[in-house]
């Protein structure tokens, strides 16, 4: 007896719009819960950290031997390094300075700190008037920043770094560029650039990365958004295809 085979059914793709939307639910999710933790570590484990550095500054004004008192400006100093380091993340979790201050603003800050804590040059060529954008695009391109300018201070070995953005065409594009030894695309994968992330975030708003890159010869990486200002309904799905 023969059995009839049964074709199989290939699973319904959700439409375009549908998964785009989707994705940018799921990113303001992920910046909801930053924003969470970030509140947090600020209100307990940094208030924490204060009333112990408190307690400990007490104590070496209390203390009548040199031996406790080195010991005890030995902890603060490491106690302070971690306050610092706590600090930077609540910075990176939290978007603050871009919520109050704004995109360009929260740009300068970014190259400022990379610029101060590394010694390289610093090149900027932002807009001079720039209409606020969608939300998401804004957050998007200034975690971008963050993540490409991260990668500059820990992998480059550069000595000058650019940050451009511009508007054109309904489109935004964001430029970051460095001088540095570059990479190879199997080196981005084992090392953990965080490529991926802002490729996955670019193109959950409809938009692409490029990443243009050798040895020796620096990186350029470039992000163009679908931009509207605010006001304006953005249409997610006229945005460019992901590319590599």
């Amino acid at each position: 007896m023969s059995v009839k085979a049964v074709p199989k059914t290939a699973p319904i793709a959700a439409p375009v719009s549908e998964a785009v939307e989707l994705s940018r639910q799921l990113l303001k999710a992920q910046e909801e819960e930053r924003r969470r933790i970030s509140r947090e570590l600020h209100d307990e484990t940094g208030q924490a950290l204060m009333v112990l550095r408190f307690q400990l500054e007490l104590l070496a004004g209390e203390t009548q031997s040199e031996e406790v008192a080195a010991k005890i400006r030995e902890a603060l100093d490491v106690l302070d390094r971690t306050i610092e380091g706590l600090r930077r993340t609540i910075a990176r979790l939290s978007p603050r300075v871009l919520e109050e201050f704004g995109l360009l603003t929260a740009i300068r800050r970014q190259a400022k700190l990379l610029a101060k804590h590394t010694g390289m040059k610093p090149r900027l060529e932002l807009p001079e008037n720039w209409t606020p954008a969608d939300h998401d695009v804004e957050v998007a391109l200034y975690r971008s920043v963050q993540e490409a300018l991260h990668n500059v201070a820990k992998h480059s070995q550069a000595a000058n770094f650019t940050v451009r953005l511009e508007v054109a065409s309904e489109k935004v594009t964001l430029q970051i560029e460095d001088d540095g030894a570059g990479f190879s695309r199997r080196a981005a994968h084992i090392r953990g650039f965080g490529l991926t992330g802002m490729r996955e975030r670019a193109a959950a708003l409809g938009g692409l990365m490029r990443i243009r890159t050798e040895r020796g010869k620096g990186t350029n990486i470039q992000i163009q958004l679908p931009w509207a200002a605010n006001g304006r309904k953005q249409n997610a799905t006229r945005g460019l295809q992901h590319a590599s």
